[in-house]
């Protein structure tokens, strides 16, 4: 079954990025190495928050509400889930 992503990736000074991928290391990869032109520009890289889902619209209606909130109410869900801004993706590029 296929598996649908709506994350969230940050700078270390918390700038934030919000998208939808159907391949979540491959995109995080591509944050990382800076293959993303935005948020390798600002350093955005580390992967704070993602959501599953099993149906493409519903990852993506997500993402657009998480962009719709206010800056306060996106840290406040990442604190309820992460409350130390770790790295998730930490550790699935060894090499790099």
């Amino acid at each position: 079954m296929r598996q649908f992503y709506t994350y969230i990736v940050a700078s270390k000074s918390r700038c934030l990025y919000i998208g939808v991928t159907n391949d979540l290391e491959r995109r995080m990869f591509q944050h990382i190495t800076g293959e993303s032109i935005h948020t390798a520009r600002y350093r955005i890289n580390r992967l704070v928050y993602y959501e599953v889902f099993a149906e493409p619209m519903a990852a993506i209606n997500r993402e657009k509400r998480l962009k719709l909130l206010l800056r306060e109410h996106k840290v406040a869900l990442i604190e309820r889930e992460n409350p130390a801004w770790d790295d998730l993706a930490e550790g699935w590029f060894n090499a790099l």
